[in-house]
């Protein structure tokens, strides 16, 4: 074979006709520069703020271009119809008669005071009908953050010792939330909600489903003093010792009958689909016979808590208590971008979900930047973390919305309960809250989801398993944390030792596959033909991708009938490389040419050849030995074989 020389061959040497070398050969080394950090990161800002593909030639277009980025209403707005008003009507007003009630649990669960709920079921809804890209979410108050707020801020503020300063806390973590969540969204950031694989949420959310269970055992017994921790040690303990002194049975018994009435109505709307809005009624219907029931026998003097006072009004301003100095603003941007992420990663899913259904497209970034304003302005009008919620969504399209003017109804329905109807919950039983949200959990254990994680891939399902037992035992930060470092570890593993295939090819065909997952794969004679499958050739397997390839060329040369003269390597799916890859690279060319075996590259990632231009590596290797694809490089290399064969004759 001959040539180990830094000139390169030319395309007359390769036996290659006509043209077809050079302009291959071109069009792998000539690439034109690729784009930096900051013209990525640029670019991403003004493909969240502009529509795709317009490009503003002046001021007012520019200005124009902002708004139908910022606010898709005024795209769909133009053809919405009277006919479509009912619809979202129907569905705004339904809505509001499942959110109220869950609103005010909600709240209970974050450890704040009734209306907080309702007033993150105001302000929040009206910011995302207009910014929002989904036309099915239900926006509010949901579970798993208010468990999450709650949890987290209590560490740091107890809400029965100081409850001002733990809503200053909680208004805080709101602002930072928003403020996370606009910056993912501007700078396409969403790869950090993707943290939380699939497998997490899944494990997270059952774990998550059970300690609110157990927390709610406190209105339900009607227990007065109870834990502040979430694990089910700690919970089962509280109970424990509750109900050996005083507690309540009528308490229980209340809330059970109400919460076995739910379930059974939402059974039966399950089976009855035009039924759907009796199910969705039934917590509203619940909170007013309860009501009722208390004030007429005044069940509350014999020992029935009831909530009391709920203040009245439109939201007030909580713009003084979003606290940017002092000793918690740490702890509160710590609980924001945790928060942010969660209620990302579930109003994302949710969305999608539905949009997959109906048939149109969700624009994450847009969703980011949406939601991210709606915790920032809620922030400010005393709400706290929104999300969209799924039984509140499914409930929305049950009810035939067409867009998000439900939201806005809902919205409109909450602020005339707020200004009217607050009295009238006055003699409202804890119980009947507990019962609501109780009711609300089975839709977030996925017991049948996780056993296909189990049958699909093993590590992701540990990861699923690591989330539930981290939620259940320690807190809902060490399970998200146990999950995430576990997804991370079988990432690092994969990267540590990537993939190297030996390709043959598929007789009478020009296709070349890996020998492993393809038998009848058929090696080439002199060529050793292997594959790099990892994304990035770094310091993490630098190493070890050297020396499989320089054992593999050894060992070929040992042990095959004709011996090596050529290694080329496929190198398509490397996107990206750092200076020990080209060190890597360096050094197998160097060991290949002293045991006189060409090295060819095929087919690099852009960054890639444009590094091994900038370390000279291109110019080691010979610019006419880097190919565009793996057949060019047999061609050539079998050419050049043929040619040193009759050179020896």
């Amino acid at each position: 074979m001959g040539s180990l020389e830094n000139e390169p061959p030319s395309a007359a040497d390769h036996g290659f006709k006509g043209s077809t070398r050079p302009e291959t050969f071109l069009l792998v080394l000539n690439a034109p520069q690729p784009p930096s950090l900051w013209q990525e990161l640029s670019g991403s800002v003004r493909g969240a703020i502009f529509p795709r593909g317009n490009q503003p030639s002046s001021l007012t277009k520019w200005a124009i271009s902002v708004l139908h980025g910022l606010f898709p209403v005024l795209h769909w707005g133009r053809n919405y119809n009277l006919k479509s008003f009912r619809s979202d009507l129907m569905a705004g007003l339904t809505l509001a008669s499942l959110g109220i009630p869950q609103s005010i649990g909600y709240a209970n669960l974050a450890k704040l005071d009734p209306q907080y709920g309702l007033y993150t079921s105001f302000v929040p809804p009206l910011i995302y009908a207009v910014m929002g890209t989904s036309r099915d979410i239900a926006v509010g108050p949901v579970a798993v953050i208010s468990l999450l707020l709650s949890s987290m801020a209590q560490k740091v503020v107890d809400p029965s010792v100081d409850p001002t300063a733990y809503r200053k806390l909680v208004i805080t973590s709101t602002f930072f939330a928003g403020v996370f969540q606009a910056s993912f969204g501007f700078f396409r950031l969403g790869f950090i909600v993707d943290f939380l694989s699939h497998a997490t949420i899944v494990g997270f959310m059952g774990g998550a489903a059970i300690v609110i269970g157990l927390q709610q055992l406190k209105g339900l017994l009607g227990i007065s003093h109870f834990t502040n921790n979430t694990d089910v040690v700690s919970v089962v303990k509280a109970v424990w010792v509750a109900v050996h002194h005083s507690w309540h049975p009528d308490n229980f018994l209340i809330g059970c009958s109400f919460l076995i009435f739910i379930l059974i109505v939402r059974f039966i709307g399950t089976r009855k689909r035009k039924l759907f809005w009796l199910s969705a009624i039934t917590p509203l219907l619940s909170v007013i016979i309860s009501t009722l029931l208390v004030f007429l026998t005044r069940a509350d003097k014999h020992g029935v808590k009831i909530i009391q006072k709920v203040k009245e009004g439109l939201n007030p301003s909580s713009v003084k208590d979003i606290q940017l100095t002092g000793s918690h603003v740490g702890e509160s941007a710590k609980i924001g971008l945790i928060c942010a992420i969660i209620a990302l990663t579930e109003a994302i899913a949710v969305g999608r979900s539905f949009a997959a259904v109906k048939g149109y497209q969700l624009d994450g970034n847009k969703e980011m930047v949406a939601m991210g304003f709606m915790n920032l302005a809620g922030s400010m009008s005393s709400c706290y973390v929104a999300t969209g919620s799924f039984s509140r969504t499914a409930v929305n399209v049950s009810a035939g919305c067409k867009t998000t003017v439900s939201n806005i109804v809902m919205a409109v329905t909450v602020f005339i309960s707020l200004q009217l109807l607050m009295k009238l919950l006055y003699y409202t039983p804890v119980t009947i809250l507990a019962s609501i949200i109780l009711s609300a959990l089975p839709g977030l254990i996925d017991i049948k989801e996780a056993y296909n994680i189990w049958k699909i891939d093993k590590m992701d399902f540990l990861a699923c398993f690591g989330a539930f037992l981290g939620v259940l035992f320690g807190s809902v930060e060490i399970g998200l944390l146990t999950a995430v470092l576990i997804s991370f570890a079988k990432i690092i593993i994969g990267a540590l030792r990537p993939s190297v295939e030996m390709l043959g090819r598929i007789q009478g065909t020009d296709t070349f596959c890996s020998m492993r997952q393809y038998p009848s794969a058929a090696e080439t004679p002199n060529l050793m033909i292997l594959r790099i499958d990892s994304p990035f050739l770094c310091f993490m397997n630098a190493n070890f991708v050297r020396e499989r390839i320089v054992n593999w060329v050894t060992e070929g040369r040992n042990t095959m009938k004709e011996e090596t003269k050529s290694v080329i390597i496929d190198m398509t799916n490397v996107i990206n490389i750092d200076t020990s890859g080209i060190s890597a690279l360096e050094e197998i060319y160097k060991k290949l040419a002293s045991a006189s075996v060409q090295l060819a590259v095929v087919n690099p990632g852009w960054q890639v050849i444009h590094k091994m231009k900038l370390a000279r590596l291109v110019e080691m290797i010979g610019g006419a030995w880097i190919f565009l694809t793996v057949g060019e490089a047999v061609e050539a290399c079998l050419g050049g074989a043929k040619k040193e064969d009759n050179c020896n004759v």
